[in-house]
Order: structure tokens, then sequence, then C-alpha cells
């Protein structure tokens, strides 16, 4: 009789341990590799790691992440294509690091006019939801952000359309191209890279949001700032999960999850902006001069960019893609929205 009360006490605990840890059970631990190519001092990276704090404290610890930053588990371009294949569990990265990866989605990077992050952040996740692009059919979206108006950081005094000619300017994706309209020579490279490009000369300059003057202390290899907002761009992030882990989390965590990334793109698109104003001052204390264009000025330089857009439309088309579509409802929405 004892054997037999043993043996019972034994399959019961067995069959409740398959039924506590089974696949589907939120009772498992999901262990998960976030990437991250921002720098860990970075505020994109110490908002990065609070969504991976808050994930676990939400799922009281049935999820925990392991946060890599500045490119430590995947370099920046290829941050898409390791999620994809499990390398990362989810990561973020620039769409603009991988031209043409994102066809319909990169329309945010177009000179449109944005003034904000906080309204390229809402702008670029309102298109996702309109458009669904097939782009990220492969990996679950967490969430999608942009940064504010990035403008010209130059070593030399750029004051007029002329003084761009033959500069070389760090850019990426679409911003290349506004680049080469303005007369400069885009030079391709993450923005981790950027740094070093400058302060060696192989860039001249460099076309990005204020932030990185304070993020990337670019403040200290630039010395003039154009205020070119008439061609100013913005660029489009992603922070995306390896869709099978992503079908693997049960239900209900997902819900936590799908919750805390709504809460995240709006933290994440005012910190973009109040990060803008600290790079600002951070240029000024190191003796940065901030140029205005005249609005005549400002004119021939927006003039000059307008051909990018009727591009994109048109090579958006050879792709099948629907690119005047998205270009208007960009136009629209901001239209509507933005003041």
């Amino acid at each position: 009789m004892r054997k037999q009360y043993l043996v019972g006490l034994c399959l019961s605990a067995f069959f409740l341990a398959l039924l506590t840890f089974s696949p589907g059970s939120s009772a498992q631990t999901i262990a998960l590799k976030y990437s991250n190519f921002f720098p860990a001092p970075h505020a994109n990276s110490v908002i990065a790691d609070q969504w991976c704090k808050e994930v676990e404290k939400r799922t009281n610890g049935k999820i925990k992440l392991s946060y890599y930053p500045g490119g430590t588990l995947t370099p920046p371009p290829q941050t898409y294509d390791s999620v994809v294949k499990g390398i990362a569990d989810v990561g973020t990265s620039v769409m603009a690091y991988t031209r043409g990866r994102f066809p319909l989605s990169e329309v945010v990077d177009l000179p449109i006019n944005l003034k904000s992050a906080v309204m390229a952040t809402s702008l670029i996740n309102e298109l996702y939801k309109k458009f669904k692009p097939k782009e990220f059919d492969e990996t679950q979206v967490m969430y999608l952000h942009a940064h504010g108006p990035g403008i010209l950081h130059s070593k030399k005094a750029v004051n007029k359309l002329e003084d761009m000619k033959g500069l070389k300017v760090r850019s990426t994706g679409l911003s290349a191209k506004i680049v080469q309209a303005l007369g400069g020579a885009p030079v391709g490279m993450s923005m981790n890279e950027a740094y070093d490009a400058l302060s060696r000369g192989v860039a001249d300059a460099i076309l990005s949001p204020n932030e990185a003057l304070k993020g990337y202390k670019l403040g200290e290899v630039t010395a003039f700032t154009t205020e070119n907002y008439s061609t100013a761009y913005t660029s489009g992030f992603f922070v995306v999960m390896n869709k099978a882990k992503w079908n693997s989390i049960p239900k209900d965590l997902q819900g936590i999850i799908e919750k805390i990334n709504q809460e995240w793109l709006e933290k994440q698109a005012r910190l973009w902006d109040e990060i803008d104003v600290e790079g600002k001052d951070f240029a000024i204390k190191q003796g940065m001069k901030y140029i205005a264009l005249s609005a005549d000025e400002s004119a021939r330089w927006a003039k000059t960019v307008g051909p990018i857009l009727d591009d994109y439309v048109k090579e958006a088309k050879a792709k099948g893609i629907a690119g005047d579509e998205a270009l208007k409802f960009c136009q629209d929405y901001l239209k509507a929205n933005q003041k």
C-alpha cells in the first residue's frame, strides 16, 4: 500500500509539472535577447532597457530579457535579419541602414516638412496601421518611432546652397538623396561610426537631428549647424520581435506587451524631442554656431529636393508598391495634425 501511495504521489507530481510548464503556459519562463545599436549611455538605449525591465515587471518575471546595447549582439544594418533568423529575439535599428528593405515605410524619410519627433512617430505608426506593409511580415512589430528634424552639422560654415558643393556628408537611406540634390557627396555609415569619420576627415558634415550632437558627442567634432528645416528629414526606427518567439508567448502575456508597446512609443516620441533640446544646448556650450537660412535661401533648398518625392513614387510603382498613396497619406496626415 505504501509503495502504491508513493507511486501515485510521484505520478501526480509529474502530471502537475507538465501542466505547469507545458508550452503556452503563462507559468513558463521565457528568455529573450534584445539587440540595440545605441550605446548604453544614450537616452534611446536607456529607454529600451526600461522597456525590458517593464516587460519583466508586468509579466511577474514570466518573461526575462537579456539586453545588448551598442551593437554588441548584432551590427545595426543586420539587426532586422538577425531577428528574423532568431539570433536576436527582439531588435531595434534604423530602416535607412538597409535602404530598399522597407520600401513603403521609408516614405517618412522623405523631406516632407516634419517638425517634431512626436509628429514623426505618430505618422509612422499610423502609416503602419493603414498599409500593413508586407516588408515587416517576417517579424512581429512591437512599435515604430522616428526622430526629430534631421539638419546639417558641419566642420565649416554652410550659409548658402553653393557651400554644399562637394561637401562630404554622412547620410543614410533617402537622406543620401537629399545630400546629392543639395550638391554634396553622401558618405554612408551607421551613426556609431560618425564621430571617427568626422574627426578623421572621412566626412565633413552630417545630416542628423540635434540630439546626436550630445548623444554621439558630434558637437565635439563639428562647429556649425545650418538650420535647413525646409529640407529636413527623419529616420524611421523599428522595434520588432522574432515571429516564432512571439507566437510562443501566451496570449495573456502578449496583451501585456502590446499595452507596454503603446506606452513606450509615446515615451520614445517625447524623448526624441527632449534630447533634441539637450543636444542643441550641449553643442552651443561646445562653441557651435547656428546658422538660420533666410526665407528666400530656404525656398531655394526646398526646390532642389522636390524631385526626390517624385522619384520615390516612380521607384515604388516600379516595385508594385503604392508609394503615391503612402506619400499622399503622409502629406494629408501632416496637414490635418501638424501645427
